[in-house]
């Protein structure tokens, strides 16, 4: 499908915007049912919308110049952290909110170093893509964490 001479999907690229939001949903629908606490849904909601965006961002256009830039990896590194301290905390939001506070250190410090070594520089608007994106998902990591914890208060 062929949008514009810019924006051209492939069969590949519908499977894993579906793959995305699929999974999405159904682990917001998951969390949903963990805790009846307002601000644990909605830590659980931020968590995943965060993870949804950054693999959409990073899929479709890269954070760190092109989508093709092997550094864009590194960003499936903090859905991954966040994931691994969910499981390891049990879904127990006080643990959750250590994971979500830890991903948004984790992609901050992506961010910095990005920046630091040039990364991505020969693409257009070069650092401000890398600057604002780290600073937007590091507070969606941060105000999930903060709902968590707030969830852990009795």
């Amino acid at each position: 499908m062929r949008f514009s001479d810019e924006v051209q999907w492939t069969t590949s690229d519908f499977v894993f915007a579906g793959i995305v939001l699929i999974g999405a949903g159904g682990i917001a629908e998951l969390t949903v049912r963990a805790s009846d606490a307002w601000s644990y849904r909605f830590g659980a909601g931020l968590a995943v919308l965060a993870s949804a965006l950054l693999l959409w961002f990073n899929g479709a256009v890269g954070i760190i110049g092109s989508e093709d830039h092997p550094a864009n990896t590194l960003y499936l590194s903090v859905i991954i952290a966040a994931f691994v301290g969910a499981v390891a905390s049990r879904f127990r939001a006080a643990g959750l909110a250590r994971a979500m506070a830890s991903a948004a250190v984790l992609q901050v410090a992506i961010g910095v170093v990005a920046v630091w070594r040039g990364w991505g520089q020969g693409s257009e608007n070069w650092p401000r893509p890398v600057i604002v994106l780290s600073i937007v998902f590091g507070l969606l990591w941060l105000a999930s964490a903060a709902l968590f914890r707030r969830a852990a208060r009795p």
